[in-house]
C-alpha cells in the first residue's frame, strides 16, 4: 500500500469469465496458448486508496490472486451479484480478518447479500463446535445513491445481467462494470466523465446474459470514457489478435494489470 492521496489504483486480479481460462479439458487454441495474458482468472478488481484497500467480488481463485498482486489488505468488500464466480472465494477474507483484527463489511444488494448468507451459512451460524477459523463479515445492504466508505465516495452503477439487476461501481474516474448486457440511460450518465471504464465483454458471438465484444464496443463509445478496457473474456477471445484490432481507445483488459486514477 502506497502514502494516502487523491490517485487511486485499481488491480485487475481476475479478468476471465465463470469457467476461467484455459478451461479444463479444452484444447483451443487460446485454452493452450503460452501468452500469459490469455490465462484468465474469474472476474475480481482490488481498488487501493494507499490507506485502505476495496475488494469487488470474491473469486474462486481469491487467495491466489491476492498473492501474485501482493494485496495485503481488505478492508471492505463490494458484491456485485451473487453468481458463483464472484463468491466463491469469501472464505479467504479471514486471511484479512487476522491481518486487520477486524470484520470485514460487505456491501451489495439485498437479494445478493441474503444468497451470499444461504451460500456461506456456517460463517453467519453462530457454532462453537465449528473446527476451524471462519470469516467475520458483515453483511450490509446498499441503498440508491452515492456509498461513502473511508471518506470516499463510491457511486454504485445499476446494470442489468440478463433479467438479473446487478451493480457497477465508479471510483472517482475509473468505473467497474463487469457482467452485464444493458445499461440504462441513468447508469450511462452516472458513467459520463469516466478516464476509464471496465467493461464486460464477454466473447464475439452474442450471449442472452453479457455483452458480447461488438455490443460492447458500442456500450462504451455511448458512455466516452477516454479509455475503455474490456474484462470477463472467455476462451473465444485470443488475446494478442482481438486486442490490435480493436478501436483506438479500447482494449482487453488482463490479470494484473494496473490503473491508475483520480478520486
Amino acid at each position: 500500500m502506497h502514502a494516502a492521496s487523491d490517485v487511486i489504483r485499481v488491480v485487475i486480479l481476475g479478468s476471465g469469465t465463470s469457467h476461467g481460462v484455459p478451461m479444463i479439458g479444452c484444447d483451443c487454441p487460446v485454452c493452450t496458448s503460452t501468452n500469459p495474458r490469455d490465462q484468465r482468472s474469474r472476474p475480481s478488481i482490488w481498488v487501493d486508496y494507499g490507506d485502505r484497500g476495496i475488494l469487488v467480488d470474491a473469486a474462486p481463485e481469491l487467495r491466489l490472486q491476492c498473492i501474485a498482486n501482493n494485496v495485503r489488505r481488505v478492508d471492505a468488500l463490494l458484491f456485485t451479484h451473487h453468481h458463483a464466480d464472484h463468491v466463491a472465494g469469501l472464505d479467504d477474507l479471514r486471511r484479512f480478518n487476522w491481518i486487520l483484527k477486524s470484520a470485514v463489511p460487505c456491501y451489495g444488494l439485498p437479494d445478493t447479500l441474503e444468497v451470499v448468507r444461504r451460500m456461506f451459512l456456517y460463517a453467519f451460524e453462530e457454532d462453537s463446535s465449528y473446527p476451524s477459523y471462519k470469516p467475520d463479515l458483515h453483511l450490509v445492504p446498499i441503498e440508491q445513491g452515492t456509498l461513502e466508505l473511508f471518506g470516499r465516495a463510491i457511486i454504485p452503477i445499476p446494470l442489468m445481467h440478463g433479467p438479473l439487476p446487478v451493480l457497477g461501481y465508479r471510483f472517482g474516474s475509473i468505473a467497474y462494470c463487469t457482467d452485464c448486457n444493458f445499461i440504462g440511460e441513468e447508469s450511462v450518465e452516472l458513467l459520463r466523465g469516466l478516464d476509464v471504464l471496465i467493461l464486460d465483454a464477454l466473447r464475439i458471438r452474442p450471449h442472452a446474459t453479457h455483452f458480447n465484444l461488438e455490443q460492447a464496443i458500442e456500450a462504451a463509445r455511448i458512455i466516452g470514457a477516454r479509455r475503455t478496457l474490456f474484462t470477463h473474456i472467455a476462451h473465444e477471445i485470443m488475446h494478442e489478435p482481438v486486442n490490435a484490432g480493436l478501436p483506438d481507445g479500447m482494449e482487453l483488459a488482463y490479470d494484473g494489470q494496473i490503473i491508475i486514477g483520480r478520486t
